[in-house]
């Protein structure tokens, strides 16, 4: 099997295809090329800031044709995982506006801080607001018993100029510790937000990709559910322990230039590194 045999396609955002407000190198040209083969392509990302309207907006104001229906965020699937597993409840809610909306909308409870005894579940993502009092708030929650749920354990969020901002898993963390319980995590590279993207491509896992920068949520998490996993990563990008991506490119200009010389999956799949 080719490259270029691939039926679907799922890239990371945050990283992969931007940096903050800036389009990436070769983004607009590979998804463009994508889409001319026919492929279906979605948007995976573990943001817990914004709904799919929302990132779907930003990528077509960057340039790339996009509709809410191919992006798939972890916080989309926030509020569906909780009732899923603890039933429609309470929610001390850690996180920017649209989380609070979302639990709302899928028929949660959300509580305020300073009730935060009434919570059953405490829900993390990336919040520009936290600070000691919702920190001591989520952490006497989950010691009292309230069960722990992070949109992902991201410790970054990459911006334009290497820059960034502390990501939802550094505000998790901080809840951790001081709670002394782990969260269950609802984002890469957990499979419920894999399980989605393969629906929405509507093919077999071998039958997909998926491209991301992280070793730990997009390529441990796209082996795990059984895809092929592109890493895209600069030459001097060190691999981890135990995580082995299948394909190794600089960039998405170069993984567009292996789709167009028809490179076979099978020759290079023992190989993560490609040129250079």
């Amino acid at each position: 099997m080719r490259l270029a045999d691939l039926s679907g396609f799922a890239l990371d955002l945050d990283g992969c295809v931007w940096a903050g407000d800036l389009l990436l190198p070769g983004a607009r040209a590979l998804l463009a090329a994508l889409r001319r083969r026919g492929k279906r392509v979605v948007f995976l990302t573990n943001n817990s800031r914004e709904l799919p309207r929302s990132v779907a907006r930003k990528l077509n104001r960057l340039g790339v044709a996009a509709s809410p229906r191919e992006v798939v965020t972890a916080l989309d699937l926030l509020g569906d995982e909780i009732a899923r597993r603890f039933g429609l409840t309470a929610v001390l809610a850690v996180g920017a506006g649209e989380m609070a909306r979302a639990l709302a909308a899928c028929g949660h409870r959300v509580v305020p801080s300073a009730r935060w005894r009434e919570a059953r579940v405490v829900a993390v993502g990336n919040d520009p607001t936290f600070d000691y009092a919702k920190l001591k708030a989520a952490s006497q929650a989950v010691a009292r018993g309230a069960a722990f749920v992070t949109v992902n354990l991201d410790p970054r969020l990459p911006l334009e100029k290497g820059e960034f901002d502390p990501g939802a898993g550094a505000l998790a963390e901080a809840v951790a510790v001081a709670s002394g319980v782990r969260p269950l995590v609802i984002g890469k590279p957990e499979p419920p937000i894999f399980k989605t993207a393969l629906r929405r491509l509507g093919c077999r896992p071998r039958e997909a990709a998926m491209v991301g920068d992280s070793l730990r949520s997009d390529i441990r998490g796209g082996r795990a559910a059984g895809m092929f996993t592109v890493w895209v990563a600069p030459p001097r990008s060190k691999t981890q322990a135990g995580i082995r991506p299948h394909l190794r490119v600089a960039s998405l200009t170069e993984l567009h230039a292996l789709l167009k010389e028809g490179v076979s999956i099978r020759r290079r799949r023992q190989f993560p590194s490609t040129r250079g």
